[in-house]
């Protein structure tokens, strides 16, 4: 059965090319004019893949993925215009995967596509090889459930969070640069800058110390790049 994505923007032309594209390469596409109609239709049948424009009328998709996040985890990529980069750090703290900015090349986004899809893939096929749960002092990832805990308490993580934090949390002590979290979270075919990745880095922090305000275990080597200190 063929994935579906969702796409939210308010450029019909943007729509129609797209839709096209992805319809190609066997997806199951579902198309938005607005972020409120995107809203409804997402909570009556979820997909498997966001693709949000951030400029829209009615509810823009920063609203809308606040929204989106209450209830689900669904991969999200914003679409944005060259000069939203308050609004690229902005949607990735708020909980995007990915963001890519207009004009865009048809097959970039198809790789990113498929690469956040294929992430979920692996974290489900992990569970098949019985390399599903990891567990680190108080910390627990269940790759099954896709579910992390701390101290017993649920942290809601996106994709890209969970894998970050699950190459980090494997070698406790050893430090991770910015090159190896990309690799591991987005795949070695995708480039992303090193700001993408502090900023996920930085919500991860504060996502754990929303429920433990004492949450110390990721740190900053600067210069250099992360690691999750050992026990």
């Amino acid at each position: 059965m063929s994935d579906t994505i969702a796409l939210v923007d308010d450029d019909r032309n943007i729509l129609t090319s797209v839709s096209m594209a992805l319809e190609a390469e066997g997806f199951t596409v579902r198309t938005f004019t607005d972020g409120e109609s995107a809203l409804h239709g997402l909570n009556a049948q979820p997909v498997d893949l966001a693709v949000l424009d951030i400029k829209m009328p009615r509810m823009d998709g920063m609203e809308l993925l606040q929204k989106l996040r209450t209830r689900s985890q669904t991969p999200v990529i914003f679409l944005t215009s060259k000069d939203d980069e308050v609004d690229e750090l902005l949607g990735l703290r708020m909980g995007a995967d990915d963001y890519i900015k207009k004009p865009f090349s048809q097959r970039l986004l198809i790789e990113r596509i498929r690469t956040l899809l294929r992430r979920v893939e692996v974290e489900q096929g992990q569970v098949e090889s019985g390399g599903g749960a990891l567990v680190q002092g108080d910390l627990s990832l269940d790759s099954d459930r896709h579910s992390c805990r701390w101290k017993g308490e649920e942290v809601s993580l996106t994709v890209t969070e969970f894998l970050l934090l699950k190459t980090l949390a494997q070698r406790p002590g050893h430090v991770k640069n910015r090159d190896q979290l990309m690799d591991a979270a987005y795949g070695e075919s995708i480039y992303v800058d090193d700001r993408t990745i502090d900023s996920h880095i930085k919500r991860l922090r504060r996502k754990f110390k929303e429920v433990d305000p004492g949450f110390s275990q990721i740190e900053t080597l600067y210069g250099v790049g992360y690691r999750y200190k050992g026990e």
